[in-house]
């Protein structure tokens, strides 16, 4: 089965999917371990895999030591166009459809797509929104685009919608990552109730009560990152996929 069609399918089943964002710079070998079989047991229905800047992690040994430890998905979620690799799964295309950068438009893509050919990773191709979030964000500053205003759902709904119609899959909202406010509940319901294509939201998502409330608002998937590198909050992946799958069973 595609990996598409697997978080189609996780969507459907389970009302939302729950993926956590692994930082190869911020995820020690030493944690790798007990952080994956952690999030196994909790409820993680994937994992996506990236940063912006790669500073100390080898991204294929970091996959393989992911790998051994679990059969779910791993998505590239690519800082660079140095981020592929031929053990992942998958890979999200992003198109920073937010800015009016056209390297992060179209530039790097076509330096990538042979590479992501080669590697026989499936891609799929998300349209990148980024979202003011009170501080500028690692996102923002590399890639060199203005985010949306927080108090213009109706410009991030316009441009999801043009996303859809250039055949984005998904689309993505991105406070970014370390973000002080994640992406206001009544943005991702403009920009859902705008598209017919599932929306991701991330970034600033620190309690499930938070990730419920961007569900309730119309996101299909909900992707947690660096709140978890603090291991005092492990305990909370599984309310967190509690929350975020609203049509399965609460579990007591």
């Amino acid at each position: 089965m595609k990996i598409y069609d697997y978080l189609l399918n996780t969507i459907r089943s389970k009302g939302a999917a729950y993926l956590v964002l692994l930082d190869p710079d911020k995820l020690s070998n030493s944690k790798i371990t007990p952080f994956i079989r952690h999030c196994k047991k909790s409820g993680v229905d994937g994992f996506l895999i990236g940063g912006s800047l790669m500073m100390s992690g080898d991204l294929d040994s970091f996959i393989e030591n992911v790998k051994v430890e679990t059969a779910l998905p791993l998505i590239i979620f690519p800082g660079s166009i140095n981020q592929i690799s031929p053990l992942a799964d998958a890979i999200l295309f992003l198109s920073v459809i937010s800015g009016r950068n056209s390297e992060h438009l179209i530039g790097k893509h076509v330096t990538a797509s042979p590479l992501i050919k080669r590697a026989k990773i499936e891609p799929i191709s998300t349209g990148y929104i980024l979202i003011e979030s009170g501080v500028t964000t690692t996102a923002v500053y590399m890639s060199g685009s203005l985010p949306v205003p927080r108090n213009k759902p109706e410009i991030a709904a316009a441009t999801a919608l043009a996303g859809e119609y250039l055949g984005m899959k998904f689309i993505y909202l991105e406070a970014g990552s370390g973000a002080q406010d994640s992406v206001p509940d009544e943005m991702v319901k403009a920009v859902s109730e705008e598209c017919s294509i599932p929306i991701i939201v991330g970034g600033g998502i620190r309690t499930p009560q938070l990730a419920r409330k961007k569900v309730d608002s119309g996101a299909s998937i909900i992707v947690t990152g660096n709140f978890f590198e603090d291991e005092n909050n492990w305990d909370m992946i599984k309310d967190f996929a509690s929350a975020i799958h609203h049509k399965l069973p609460i579990e007591v």
